[in-house]
């Protein structure tokens, strides 16, 4: 099959970049691929971190990629069409997540149902994307009603979808594991010792952004150091009200129990944080899905996630870690002392190995050949 790509990869950083470039290289694996990547993802000032360039020096590599959109650039937007056109291409695969690539892809995505027989299939991060308002979800509808198969992560966006798009052909099937970083078994003991953290460790990972709940997880903390003397490990840039959570930490009394690491994470440096932790938290209060569990699986270690989006789909309850009500900050208080108290690690790792092929590229990538095989 003649396969076109469009989506982000290196130099630009995030979970979107790493999974459109890791797609792109086990589809290689069975099609002939080729991949529209960008060459400018966001202006300056709308981006609200620090930058949406990857520092790492070992960035997830698409080679023979070509770099031709500009989202600031209609020129490039029909430029990539007739790319996709004259590549005649039997389907199109680009992802979805926030509206601001409606007007992009939009116009793209016209020219090609237009000029060519391709079929457009979209891999739906978010189908809704959080906090969204009434225009993002109109601009969601116009862009999605152009595809003709639709690939989603959680029960939650496919019964978005379903509602926005009756009829539509939908395959939910899992976020597949993170597995180009280094997560070959290093112990945490000299992780802990580079990164200045005394075991045990927790770890909260990710843009610090209000719907991630990480007030949630902080407000536990005197609870669960009370019994377990424990350490947070927070690694993720903030994206706003750092000031807000730094009182928090102060007002509760828990600064000698958290370490914060203010920064976006180089993909070399990953592996030290994922080591160095036993449990993995996700206090998410929304979501439709998370690639964080996603990591913390491909580096074997369990998770305690909320009841919400794709979360309790993935996390088995008592199996590969716990899942908790959302917002209930003794909820998770119980369940990381639970953990420690009952020595889970070592079992819900085991657990963890032998789900590996379900959370597998490849099992993506069968899953997108049995969703045109529908037709």
């Amino acid at each position: 099959m003649k396969i076109a790509m469009i989506g982000p990869s290196a130099p630009f950083r995030g979970g979107i970049a790493h999974y459109t470039t890791l797609l792109y290289r086990h589809l290689k694996k069975r099609h002939e691929v080729r991949f529209f990547a960008f060459k400018r993802q966001y202006p300056g000032w709308l981006f609200p971190g620090k930058t949406d360039i990857d520092p790492s020096l070992s960035p997830f590599a698409a080679p023979g990629l070509e770099r031709v959109l500009d989202s600031m650039n209609p020129l490039t937007w029909i430029a990539t069409a007739q790319k996709i056109v004259q590549s005649r291409c039997d389907l199109v695969i680009l992802p979805w997540w926030v509206s601001f690539w409606a007007p992009q892809f939009l116009t793209i995505l016209s020219l090609v149902k237009h000029r060519s027989n391709a079929k457009i299939l979209f891999i739906c991060h978010n189908v809704e994307a959080h906090e969204s308002r009434f225009f993002d979800k109109l601009l969601t509808r116009m862009v999605l009603r152009l595809g003709d198969y639709y690939i989603v992560h959680s029960k939650e966006d496919e019964v978005n979808l379903r509602s926005m798009l009756p009829g539509s052909i939908i395959r939910r099937q899992f976020h597949p594991t993170y597995d180009a970083f280094n997560s070959d078994g290093i112990v945490s003991e000299p992780c802990q010792k580079a990164i200045a953290v005394k075991s045990p460790v927790i770890l909260f990972f990710g843009f610090i952004r209000e719907y991630k709940g990480l007030k949630y997880l902080l407000a536990a903390m005197p609870a669960i150091t009370d019994k377990i003397p424990l350490t947070l490990l927070i690694v993720g840039e903030f994206w706003k009200d750092k000031v807000v959570y730094l009182k928090m930490i102060d007002d509760l009394g828990i600064g000698a129990h958290v370490k914060i690491v203010d920064a976006y994470v180089p993909n070399e440096d990953v592996d030290q944080y994922f080591n160095a932790a036993d449990l993995v938290v996700q206090p998410y209060v929304s979501a439709t899905g998370s690639g964080v569990v996603q990591m913390a699986f491909g580096f074997n270690k369990p998770v305690v996630a909320t009841a919400v989006g794709s979360l309790p789909e993935i996390v088995e309850d008592g199996k590969t870690g716990f899942v908790v009500p959302p917002a209930d900050p003794f909820a998770i208080a119980r369940a990381v002392i639970r953990f420690f108290d009952e020595n889970k690690a070592v079992t819900f790792g085991e657990n963890i190995k032998n789900q590996q092929y379900r959370f597998s590229w490849e099992y993506l990538v069968n899953g997108i050949e049995k969703l045109l095989d529908r037709n």
